[in-house]
Formats: C-alpha cells, sequence, structure tokens
C-alpha cells in the first residue's frame, strides 16, 4: 500500500509537525546488515521551498556486501520465509524500483521490450491477414482440370469404348487410393485384388448388359470379396470384408451408372450433362461460398462449407440443368433441367460431405496426391459418383432410357 494510503500522522511524544522536522541524524539512516530493508520501510523527508515535510522520497534498497543471492532464498542470500516480505525488485540498473514502477500495472521501460500498443488502438494485420485463402495451388488445380477435361471430352466424342476405358482406369485408381488409406489409417484390409477385377467387370457389364449385368457383377464382386480374405488368418476377418464390400459399392458400382448412361443412343451428350452440371454445382458453391459464405453448413463434418455456398450450387446447377436439357438431351425441356440441377446440387452436395466424413475420420486431407492441386482421384470424384445415379434415373424417367 502506498504512502498517501495512511493519511496524516498523527501526534505523539517526540513527534515534530511540519516545518518543525529537521534532516534525519545520520544513525537513523539505513545502515548495510541491517536486515531486509524495502523502499516501504524507510521514508525521508523532502523538504521543499516553504519547509513542508509533507513528501517524501523511498530510499534505495541497501543491502549486505557480498549478498549476492542463493538457490536456497532471494537476493540477500537468506532464504524466504511465507508471509515475511522479501526485497522489493530490482530495475534494469541493479537499483531498487520506485513504488510506482512496483506496482503490478507498471510499465517498465525497458530497452529490449517492445512498446505496447495504445488502449483501444487495433493492431495492423499480417501480410495477407484477413484475405480468404482458396487453400489449394489453383494454378495447378486449373492447369489439371483443363487437362483432365481434354481427355475426358476427346474420348467421349471420340469412340465410346475408349471412355469406357477411362471410366475403368478412374475405378481402379479409386479403389486403389481408398483400400491404402484404409491400411495406412486404420489397419483395414480390404482385399484390393478382387476389388480390381470385380470392379472393371461391373463398370464393362453395365455399358454392355444395361443394370441387370451391373447388379449381377456386384453380387459377384462381394462372394470374391469373401473368399478371397479367406486365405488370411480370421482375425479381423468380419472388419475387412465389410470395408471392402463398401469399397465395390463405393467406387465401381457407382461409377456403372456413367457406363449406363454412356450406352444410350444420346450416350456422350447425357454424361457431358451429368459432367457439366457438377462441375458446375461445385464452382457455384466454391464461388458464392467464397464471397459471402457465413453460415456453416455442417461445421462438424467440413467448415469450409456454407449455406450461402449451398444457395449458390443450386442456382448455378438450375440454370446449367435448365440450359442443357434444352439444348443437348433429345426431346428434353427446360423445366426438366430445373428438377435435374436441383437434384444434382443436393447430390453433389451430399457426396462431398461423405467424402469428408470419410477423411475426418481416417485423419488425412486428402485421399491421394495424383493430381496436383486437388488431390488424389477419389477427391475429384466424391461428387461424381453419388451423382451419376441419380442423372441417370432421373434422364430415363423424363426421356427414356435410350
Amino acid at each position: 500500500m502506498n504512502d498517501s494510503s495512511w493519511g496524516a500522522p498523527q501526534p505523539h511524544a517526540g513527534y515534530r509537525g511540519p516545518g518543525e522536522q529537521g534532516p534525519l541524524a545520520p544513525s537513523a539512516l539505513p545502515r548495510p546488515g541491517d536486515g531486509h530493508l524495502s523502499t516501504r520501510d524507510v521514508s525521508v523527508p523532502v523538504h521543499d521551498v516553504g519547509g513542508d515535510a509533507s513528501q517524501t522520497r523511498r530510499m534505495p534498497i541497501v543491502s549486505d556486501p557480498g549478498d549476492s543471492g542463493d538457490e536456497n532464498g532471494g537476493p540477500s542470500g537468506r532464504p524466504e520465509r511465507p508471509g515475511v516480505p522479501g526485497p522489493g525488485p530490482a530495475d534494469s540498473t541493479g537499483g531498487a524500483l520506485s513504488p510506482e514502477q512496483d506496482r503490478p500495472d507498471a510499465q517498465p521501460n525497458r530497452p529490449h521490450e517492445q512498446p505496447d500498443v495504445p488502449t483501444g488502438a487495433t493492431p495492423a494485420p499480417a501480410a495477407g491477414e484477413g484475405k480468404k485463402r482458396a487453400g489449394r495451388d489453383l494454378r495447378a488445380a486449373i492447369g489439371v482440370g483443363l487437362g483432365l477435361g481434354v481427355v475426358i471430352l476427346a474420348s467421349l466424342f471420340f469412340y465410346k469404348p475408349v471412355f469406357l476405358g477411362v471410366i475403368v482406369v478412374a475405378v481402379v485408381v479409386g479403389l486403389w487410393e481408398l483400400t491404402s488409406r484404409l491400411k495406412e489409417r486404420k489397419d483395414i484390409s480390404a482385399p484390393l485384388v478382387p476389388l480390381v477385377v470385380g470392379g472393371a467387370a461391373m463398370t464393362v457389364a453395365g455399358y454392355l448388359r444395361g443394370a441387370e449385368g451391373a447388379w449381377v457383377a456386384m453380387a459377384l464382386t462381394a462372394l470374391a470379396v469373401l473368399v478371397w480374405r479367406m486365405a488370411q488368418p480370421p482375425a479381423d476377418y468380419l472388419r475387412d470384408v465389410t470395408a471392402g464390400l463398401f469399397a465395390a459399392f463405393y467406387v465401381p458400382f457407382l461409377a456403372t451408372f456413367v457406363a449406363l448412361m454412356l450406352a444410350a443412343d444420346d450416350g456422350p451428350w447425357r454424361v457431358l450433362t451429368f459432367l457439366i452440371l457438377t462441375v458446375v454445382s461445385d464452382t457455384g458453391a466454391y464461388a458464392v461460398g467464397w464471397r459471402f459464405g457465413r453460415h456453416k453448413l455442417a461445421p462438424r463434418i467440413s467448415p469450409g462449407k456454407t449455406r450461402e455456398g449451398l444457395i449458390g450450387a443450386v442456382s448455378f446447377a438450375m440454370v446449367a440443368g435448365a440450359l442443357c436439357t434444352q439444348f443437348l438431351i433429345d426431346d428434353g425441356s427446360w423445366w426438366q433441367g430445373l428438377l435435374l440441377g436441383l437434384a444434382v446440387a443436393v447430390s453433389a452436395t451430399l457426396g462431398d460431405l461423405g467424402e469428408s466424413m470419410i477423411k475426418r475420420d481416417l485423419g488425412i486431407k486428402d485421399m491421394g496426391t495424383l493430381l496436383p492441386g486437388h488431390g488424389g482421384i477419389m477427391d475429384r470424384l466424391d461428387s461424381l459418383l453419388p451423382t451419376a445415379p441419380v442423372v441417370w434415373l432421373l434422364l430415363v424417367i423424363f426421356v427414356g432410357a435410350g
């Protein structure tokens, strides 16, 4: 507590009021070795011009010569006892701090410390801080995306079996990425060989024999997974075959619906519509969400997705759907495209969230690194796979199987 809080001194024997006090006798000054003295122990009168001694000045701490402290106590070299105040803190020059400096809220001016920000001032943001980032290498992502688009379009309109081969390659690589991550992160051994063979057969059967062929190939693939896993010890058998059946359904079976669309007479245009709507939905969600996104859509699954982004996906996809069905699909109508675009936006968003859920469970950001700026093949198929059966079914309802 500061001296000023004590009030005026009360008269007592030997007390001399203002104007009567003289300088302290030398015997009254603190001497080295007198014990623990702090700035709170001694006050020396300071006379002003008028002789007023109401103001006092603190005396510095005087310690015993050679006392530099030890491992048992404070600076005086003697152990500090609870409840017994030790010497006040010293400043950078070795002297005692004044009462103002000794306060907890004091701001000593030390050369090595940065000055405090004034009250109410806002620190300047760091370079680039506050700006929204895309989170990926956009140049690489755009370049890879354009390259994939050229390959897809060239194979799609050049010769149907060539595009069917592109689907098979995507399925095989996707299965490899998924089973590899399951093994690395969860130690789940989903049988890759029957999945790859069955996935390729499933896609080709769907193209040649329709939905019936796809279902038969799916059943045979599931049986092959069960039998193949029997060659290993029975521990974790159920876990491994369950993961294998999930992989068979998630990647090749859903991709088979792209082959079903391709098999129609206007198959390339149906597939092109499917690809355009999915890409436009993702682009609309990204553009609107990045610019206007404020309200999280599913923060526990994918913190980057917003409700505003979903609105952008629906709006962009509905407009694109109306245009595609009107000009690309035989006997299609614009209002059918509106419904198709709405369904694509919802299924693509759910597919993206489903993939994010899997990656969060595995503790990874991307399924692979094959595509710079995109991640792996599965990171590009996340929206396409669940959207394929939706587009195939609605086109069959609207304009027939072709």
